[in-house]
């Protein structure tokens, strides 16, 4: 699969990037505060450093046959953020992450995504558990990760240079299946 599929949940659509996201997408990026624990850099992106991890995040799904979908709120049309799997070369294992931006924050969007992904990755590629990444200090993304069934683990330091530790959080079918975000996925 090349393409990745639109997938509807609750509030949210779950769609491939299209080029008319870039501008958010690097705009957001931008901000150090949201930028701070989902890039490498620990910081706020250039533009040019935005567009190549857009990129990366689009291409991802022609490399592996999967990867981020845009997040989409199906109240405004907006795009808000991504989510989904990644599994990188030399990464320890498949990964569900999320990053809502933060005007839409605080309200369950980053769950409800990663619950319809981790669905997705369930029935279309038969993944039966995925990590999250998460830096001991984001409390707002150990939330999300202990909402979708999730448990800490070991830490692990990426392989990239000046690389901060992260803890490996893992959630299994089952762990998930009991969860509050599946259940809310499926009211």
């Amino acid at each position: 699969m090349t393409q990745p599929p639109t997938i509807e949940a609750p509030r949210l659509i779950l769609r491939a990037f299209r080029a008319e996201d870039v501008e958010t997408f690097c705009a957001q990026m931008a901000d150090d505060a949201f930028a701070t624990f989902i890039t490498r850099e620990g910081r706020g992106l250039s533009h040019g450093e935005s567009w190549q991890r857009f990129c990366s995040l689009a291409g991802h799904w022609v490399a592996r046959g999967f990867g981020n979908f845009a997040v989409e709120e199906k109240a405004s049309g907006a795009f808000i953020g991504h989510v989904g799997p990644l599994e990188p070369p030399g990464w320890p294992a498949f990964e569900i992450g999320w990053g809502i931006f933060p005007s839409h924050q605080g309200k369950g969007y980053a769950s409800e995504a990663a619950a319809a992904a981790f669905r997705w990755a369930h029935e279309a590629l038969g993944r039966t558990e995925t990590l999250h990444m998460i830096d001991d200090s984001n409390a707002a993304s150990q939330k999300v990760a202990r909402a979708l069934g999730a448990e800490p683990g070991e830490m692990w330091t990426p392989f990239w240079p000046d690389a901060k530790p992260v803890r490996k959080w893992r959630t299994t079918w089952e762990a998930f299946t009991a969860s509050p975000a599946f259940a809310r996925l499926t009211m």
